[in-house]
């Protein structure tokens, strides 16, 4: 709950509407599930409770950044929409990790070796060395999309993309690197 009291700061215009922090939880929702539709309603009520218990169970200790809102610009969202098959064609995965090491002769990029559940490790290119040192990212949790064709930067195959939320603060490019639970098993698949 702390983690709402915090979004309720900097959403204060909109508290009244919400009513509760409970509110928060339930409208922030990533992806549509892409599980069939058949499926129980008991098992589904049964995983959404192991869900809540083991979020509540986790801690976290990421510090509080307070920022001006009224100095965020976000990109507009696009205007096309994607239909569901091509949606689900990108198969988003978690993965951990092993290794981050700065591209020699670049200023922008790290190469990352990855966990992303099989038996072999994946090599991802990211430019994202202005906003974080390789080292402070070994053994972080993230998320990738890892059916994309291979790309060659700087003369080394990258297997796919790390998503990073971007934004523009008070004139200034912003980037984070989304980070998940480290309890999240490398491989296990976004829906």
């Amino acid at each position: 709950m702390k983690h709402y009291k915090n979004i309720m700061t900097h959403l204060s215009g909109i508290v009244e509407d919400m009513g509760t922090y409970r509110g928060i939880q339930e409208i922030c929702i990533l992806f549509p599930t892409m599980k069939p539709l058949e499926q129980k309603r008991d098992e589904s009520k049964a995983g959404n409770a192991a869900v809540n218990v083991s979020a509540e169970a986790a801690s976290v200790s990421a510090q509080s950044v307070q920022i001006d809102l009224t100095k965020v610009k976000i990109e507009p969202l696009f205007a096309d929409e994607v239909d569901f098959e091509t949606f689900s064609k990108s198969d988003f995965r978690v993965v951990k990790i092993e290794a981050c090491e700065a591209v020699p002769k670049s200023k922008k990029l790290l190469k990352f070796t990855l966990n992303d559940g099989t038996d072999r490790k994946r090599t991802i290119l990211s430019g994202i060395h202005e906003y974080y040192e390789p080292e402070e990212l070994v053994g972080k949790t993230c998320v990738a999309i890892t059916n994309l064709p291979s790309r060659k930067m700087m003369g080394i195959d990258s297997e796919g993309m790390l998503i990073s939320a971007v934004y523009e603060y008070d004139g200034r490019e912003g980037l984070n690197l989304l980070m998940l639970d480290d309890n999240i098993p490398a491989g296990a698949k976004l829906y």
